[in-house]
């Protein structure tokens, strides 16, 4: 169960290499995170992020999943879940994909959008069910500002990220009063590999920057969250500047 600072004693990451998942959870074990479970492609990466969370006092487990295969999350998830109670369930992972490439190859914006949202909208509704099974517990997802608004740079996985922010607002309001939160977390640029040889746009943050975000953001038992906060007014603005205008800015 929580504390009674809202921090969580169990830990699942879904995405259990991304970087913004990973400092969140060394941020958490600092707090009280006593156990964590690392869900991804099994990797040396994987074993490496857990013996580095190991060494800071939690018990790391690590299970195998795979965003691109939904049918193999009822057994993934189940596993962890068969084992205890978890009190927050961080859904992390995704892909930023290659804007240029994947629109001359269809089948890797597919990929795309496939990891991104569908693969979210199947863990998201099994982590929600489990979740509510239980009575308790937090489910973060980590959407983005890409999100707001279709962007010529990267409308494919802008694309991507609005569904899944929008899948997790509906399933935050499908589970008001079960006992289970949902949080929505919206990063602007975040200095990251996935990001390194990008040029960085303003109001960049980084990992740790929003795992800061996340902790407070749960204390607070809020339901969307923005890195940096001041990108709440940048995008109200943008999300209404007529679409002429939209296509002559430097976005």
């Amino acid at each position: 169960m929580k504390d009674a600072f809202g921090t969580p004693q169990s830990l699942l990451v879904l995405g259990g290499t991304s970087q913004i998942a990973l400092a969140t959870a060394r941020r958490l074990i600092t707090r009280r995170t006593r156990t964590v479970w690392l869900a991804g492609r099994p990797t040396p990466a994987l074993e490496t992020a857990a013996s580095e969370l190991r060494a800071l006092g939690a018990d790391v487990h690590t299970v195998a999943f795979d965003a691109l295969d939904p049918d193999s999350h009822e057994t993934a998830l189940g596993k962890v879940f068969s084992e205890g109670d978890v009190d927050m369930v961080l859904l992390a992972f995704g892909i930023l994909g290659d804007q240029a490439h994947d629109e001359r190859e269809p089948a890797s914006a597919v990929r795309v959008a496939q990891t991104n949202y569908t693969g979210a909208v199947s863990a998201g509704l099994v982590a929600a069910r489990a979740l509510q099974t239980q009575g308790h517990g937090s489910l973060v997802v980590l959407s983005s500002v890409a999100g707001e608004r279709a962007r010529r740079s990267n409308f494919i996985y802008g694309s991507s990220k609005a569904g899944l922010d929008a899948f997790a607002q509906g399933l935050g309001d499908a589970l008001h009063g079960t006992g289970v939160h949902v949080m929505v977390v919206r990063p602007g640029f975040v200095r990251s590999k996935m990001t390194a040889g990008l040029a960085e746009t303003p109001l960049a943050t980084t990992p740790e920057a929003v795992a800061t975000a996340i902790e407070l953001g749960l204390r607070r038992r809020s339901e969307t969250v923005w890195v940096p906060g001041a990108l709440r007014v940048v995008m109200s603005a943008l999300r209404h500047v007529p679409r002429g205008v939209f296509r002559r800015l430097p976005v």
